[in-house]
């Protein structure tokens, strides 16, 4: 059958449907790739109901629990809500020490809540390192990591449900050039085992990755385009890689500091993200936006160095938390107390994008679930 269209139109007509569909392709993958973390320092928060809605509403995902709350883990029954769930470092010596406390813990805060709650990964304490204010958990992270390893997988859930632990970026020695990447000397003791371990169960290492306060603790050699994901060049050469941002800088560091280890290919997920819009240098709303908006776009595809799969982003945090200190910490949320959002870009279907094509000279509104 002849086409009404002209040839040239022709050609047109396939190249904007293939546009498109590679398009909505990325969109989803984005989608899939981004959570948020819900965090409960305020007294001025939603209630639990209200919360796991919001995410709902704002096609949020994927969600971080720092404690295993019960009201938000009833909340989350039915969402369809993938969840980080948080062992808080509190809890890790008796979990270390006691086999029968582990399996209590995860009868207790995962049986209790499983299939209905999808948990993802359970993440046995927060940024804690051998050395410095947190170094008296250490001690405990591996053998507690180990204990709800072992009571998950008792129950044949360890291929759903990956236990692991998060770190953040001062245990990377170096990181220039991210090629070059390598842990501290001080904290390998601590973190090879552990990184053993999540070899051998399959599970990625949880890291907590702040272009931020790279940016504002060396703003002299770290400009804020490089920081924002706004530089229209490559800004570091690294051999066969570029890179135009510091996230992807900071997160192929790490990728380098596993493999520069030589115990074994270890994922990463990145536990926390974010910038505050208020309370320290370079915090201002515009910086903020400008960052997550982009930190959104960014988590569909990986990193210079891990290219194939997409990065999974945890955003820090869903709401600013007034309990929390220093003041700089009270300004990373997404949302206000009152639900109300702080910033114009969405998650889900509300969230407009366009898609410029030059031989139609014309803009197409497009619905994003970016």
């Amino acid at each position: 059958m002849a086409s009404q269209f002209p040839r040239n139109q022709r050609f047109s007509f396939a190249a904007f449907l293939l546009l498109f569909q590679l398009f909505t392709v990325n969109l989803i993958t984005t989608d899939a790739q981004i959570g948020v973390c819900y965090g409960m320092m305020g007294n001025n928060l939603p209630s639990a109901n209200e919360v796991i809605n919001l995410y709902r509403s704002n096609n949020i995902r994927r969600m971080r629990l720092y404690d295993p709350n019960q009201a938000a883990l009833q909340a989350l029954r039915n969402s369809g809500i993938e969840l980080i769930l948080g062992v808080p470092n509190s809890d890790l010596q008796g979990l270390a020490t006691n086999a029968d406390t582990a399996r209590q813990w995860v009868q207790r805060n995962v049986l209790n809540f499983w299939p209905s709650v999808k948990i993802k990964y359970i993440a046995v304490g927060n940024e804690v390192s051998p050395v410095g204010g947190s170094s008296w958990y250490a001690q405990y992270v591996l053998p507690a990591v180990q204990n709800v390893y072992q009571a998950v997988r008792a129950q044949g859930l360890h291929d759903q449900i990956k236990v692991s632990t998060a770190i953040d970026m001062t245990l990377i020695g170096n990181s220039y050039p991210p090629s070059q990447g390598s842990f501290r000397g001080d904290v390998r003791s601590y973190l090879d085992p552990i990184i053993g371990y999540l070899l051998y169960a399959s599970a990625p290492l949880l890291v907590n990755v702040y272009p931020y306060f790279s940016y504002s603790g060396n703003p002299r050699d770290i400009s804020l385009p490089y920081a924002l994901f706004t530089s229209p060049n490559v800004v570091v050469r690294d051999g066969q890689y570029g890179y135009q941002n510091l996230f992807d800088a900071m997160l192929d560091s790490v990728h380098a500091a596993i493999d520069n280890t030589r115990i074994g290919y270890v994922e990463v997920v990145v536990s926390e993200s974010g910038w505050p819009s208020d309370g320290g240098f370079g915090a201002t709303y515009d910086n903020a936006r400008v960052y997550l908006d982009n930190l959104v776009r960014r988590a569909g595809r990986g990193s210079p160095r891990r290219p194939s799969k997409p990065t999974e982003t945890y955003i820090f945090a869903m709401f600013d938390e007034n309990q929390k200190s220093p003041e700089i910490e009270k300004h990373f949320g997404l949302f206000k107390p009152s639900k109300e959002k702080k910033y114009p870009f969405g998650f889900g279907a509300q969230r407009d994008a366009k898609i410029v094509v030059d031989e139609f000279n014309a803009t197409y509104p497009l619905k994003s679930d970016m």
